[in-house]
C-alpha cells in the first residue's frame, strides 16, 4: 500500500424514509464501494428508517475515485431487493485534509458542498476541522428508487508513514 494517502473512516448512521420493499417494512444493509474495495453494514430487521451507527473504513489511493452507496432490502428465499443508490466525491475534503490546520480552533468550517449534478447531496455539507480532525456530515437522496435518504459521517484518519497529506 505505499500509494496511500490514508483512511476515510464513513459513519453510516441512519436511513431516513427509506422504500418499503417487504409487506409493510424492509430489512435494509448499505454497501458502500470505492474502486475495487466493498464494505456492508449489518441488516436492520424491520425497518424503514434504520439506525446502523457503524463505522467503515476504506484505504484511500485516489481522491478522485467516487464512493457509491447501494441499499439493499435482505431477502432469505429470494435475491436481495434494490433500495436505491447514491454517490459522492471526496475532492473537497481531501482539499480541507491537506490544509495546516493544527492552529485553527475545533469547530471551524473549512468548506461547505453545495448540492449539484456530481453528488447525491439533498441540503449543502459542512467540511469541519473538529477535535483535530477534518470531518463532514452529509444527507444523501437516494437515486433509482421513490424515496429515502442515507446520513453518513466523513473523519479522516492520516497514518504517518504513508504518500503525502
Amino acid at each position: 500500500m505505499e500509494n496511500m494517502l490514508g483512511l476515510l473512516r464513513i459513519k453510516v448512521v441512519r436511513g431516513i424514509k427509506l422504500a418499503i420493499r417487504d409487506s409493510r417494512s424492509s430489512d435494509p444493509y448499505v454497501i458502500v464501494r470505492m474502486g475495487k474495495q466493498k464494505l456492508k453494514t449489518r441488516v436492520v430487521r424491520k425497518s424503514v428508517n434504520p439506525e446502523w451507527n457503524e463505522e467503515l473504513t476504506l484505504t484511500v489511493v485516489d481522491p478522485n475515485l467516487p464512493i457509491k452507496l447501494q441499499v439493499y432490502d435482505r431477502d432469505t428465499f429470494t435475491p436481495d431487493d434494490k433500495m436505491g443508490d447514491a454517490e459522492f466525491q471526496i475532492k473537497e475534503f481531501m482539499e480541507a485534509v491537506k490544509l495546516n490546520l493544527e492552529n485553527v480552533p475545533s469547530g471551524t468550517v473549512i468548506t461547505k458542498v453545495k448540492p449539484n449534478r456530481e453528488n447525491c447531496l439533498s441540503e449543502e455539507s459542512s467540511i469541519v476541522w473538529e477535535n483535530g480532525k477534518v470531518s463532514q456530515h452529509m444527507f444523501l437522496r437516494l437515486k433509482n428508487v421513490e424515496c429515502g435518504e442515507i446520513e453518513l459521517q466523513l473523519h479522516w484518519i492520516h497514518i504517518p508513514g504513508t504518500k503525502g497529506l
